[in-house]
């Protein structure tokens, strides 16, 4: 990629890298808002893009806000698109595009490259990404791992070195439990006393967010429960009123804890939780094939007990950006923040087992290829997102599962409704359905649920191989036979992981 030049992989459009500051164009929005409240949202991408319409669009109060990301050649792209009046982001929800659509009209949202935004924000939004890195062995299994702060650190420093004495700082990021106290507040308070300037009004506030990026987006955030805290009671105050302005409090009450530690340890034991969820599912889909047994029948009849109702599915594996780190970071604090050798066993066990998933599902689909003829050459991926209803491949699972199978002497194509690109893999994704399937495929192996599949132009119906119908693999149990063209027999030319 060129470092002087981005490109944004929605429009196609190439922004040239700016190398000055962007204060004249600052200036001029603040300007044309001087009515209005000024919040600036630390990172653009799909937390902190969807969350500034959010706030821009604030039924009870008048915001004017800047969206801050960097100048490099994996960001700038969103500045360029967002100040050219396009939404760097795909989703199934209708809703962001019409929020983004409003805040145009209002003129009230500008993206830039600039910190010196921070300087003009009463309330500042760190939805930054903070990643885990993962040591491995040579034969992929987990050694170690880490979590770098020094660009978060980086980030917050930036902060302190611009902004106002008395600004709210709003953390959202998902962060280890103890980091407001022991890193954030630290550092910012620091950079104040630097600039000779008081510290007694600084506000600093966690509140996590749930935000879901798939048809119900935008509801997410405006439109669902809310966990916050502050450093102190006069931050958590400071906190509470400006969620009343964003969230439909009446309808979704927010929730007030004790102290930051305890928002942050909310966060990843809420992901922790779910990661386990999977985890355990997973390890019941292999006990199921090798006894016979269709997994999806017996959750099924589980979750007509109300306790059991959020019993998972089994599938292709976890990916996105939270279930496949959020419990290895709480095991990280454990250790580096209160002194825990153990750090938390069982979750790290949990995240172990679910980046296996591809691998696993990968051995799945070579057993069925052995014992299948025609031999298999032609193959169609159906979903690379890492869930359904969403363009988000970071950590998809279908990432592993696409590098395996490129290993082998196939010609693969990948389709998916909310992509044309896959940016981690490099390749085009077809979107259209209908000229997906109008090739003839040896094999077509479901790796993502989207519902689009099943509902407007659905697979039942577009699948007319009448000579040679493909096999079919659905790795996440989306598919029911019973739909399938009357050739299709489960477990012959039709196979569904965790089905025995």
């Amino acid at each position: 990629m060129n470092k002087n030049k981005s490109i944004s992989p929605i429009t196609g459009k190439e922004y040239i890298i700016p190398d000055v500051c962007d204060l004249k164009n600052i200036k001029q929005f603040l300007s044309d808002n001087a009515k209005r409240k000024t919040v600036v949202i630390q990172g653009l991408g799909f937390v902190g893009t969807v969350m500034s319409l959010v706030v821009a669009n604030s039924n009870e109060c008048e915001y004017a806000v800047i969206g801050l990301d960097q100048a490099t050649a994996e960001s700038y792209w969103k500045i360029g698109d967002i100040n050219k009046g396009l939404m760097p982001i795909i989703s199934s929800d209708p809703l962001v595009n019409q929020y983004f659509r409003k805040t145009k009209n209002r003129k009230n949202f500008f993206a830039t490259h600039d910190i010196q935004s921070f300087s003009e924000a009463e309330i500042i939004i760190v939805d930054i990404n903070l990643d885990v890195t993962k040591i491995r062995d040579i034969d992929g299994n987990l050694k170690t791992f880490s979590v770098p702060m020094e660009s978060f650190r980086s980030a917050m420093r930036s902060i302190g070195q611009t902004c106002r004495p008395d600004v709210l700082v709003l953390v959202e990021t998902t962060v280890p439990p103890g980091t407001c106290r022991k890193l954030i507040y630290p550092i910012i308070t620091e950079e104040i006393i630097k600039r000779g300037l008081p510290t007694k009004n600084f506000l600093l506030g966690h509140s996590y967010e749930r935000v879901m990026p798939g048809p119900n987006y935008i509801n997410s955030i405006k439109n669902f429960y809310r966990v916050y805290s502050g450093i102190d009671d006069k931050s958590a105050d400071a906190v509470e009123e400006f969620l009343k302005t964003i969230i439909s409090t009446d309808e979704y009450p927010l929730t007030r804890l004790k102290t930051t530690e305890s928002t942050e340890m909310a966060k990843v034991l809420e992901n922790s939780y779910r990661a386990m969820n999977i985890s355990f599912i997973n390890e019941w889909s292999r006990f199921a094939e090798k006894s016979g047994v269709d997994l999806y029948e017996v959750i099924d009849a589980i979750r007509q007990r109300p306790t059991h109702a959020n019993l998972m599915y089994p599938g292709i594996g976890v990916g996105g950006y939270c279930l496949t780190k959020d419990p290895l970071m709480a095991s990280w604090a454990a250790k580096e923040f209160y002194e825990i050798s153990s750090g938390l066993k069982m979750s790290e066990d949990a995240i172990e087992n679910n980046d296996h998933m591809p691998r696993y599902c990968y051995d799945f689909v070579m057993r069925i290829f052995a014992g299948y003829i025609p031999k298999i050459r032609k193959i169609g991926l159906l979903g690379v997102a890492y869930g359904p209803g969403i363009g988000d491949t970071r950590f998809s699972p279908v990432e592993d599962f696409y590098s395996r199978l490129s290993a082998g002497d196939y010609e693969i194509f990948c389709h998916d409704p909310y992509l044309d690109f896959w940016p981690e893999v490099g390749i085009k994704v077809q979107s259209s359905i209908k000229e997906f399937l109008n090739n003839n495929y040896d094999v077509l192996i479901i790796t993502t649920a989207h519902n689009d599949y099943i509902e407007q132009d659905s697979i039942y119906d577009l699948i007319c191989y009448d000579d040679s119908p493909p096999l079919i693999i659905d790795t996440v149990g989306l598919l029911e036979i019973k739909k399938l063209p009357s050739h299709y027999e489960l477990n012959k030319n039709f196979h569904v992981l965790g089905v025995g």
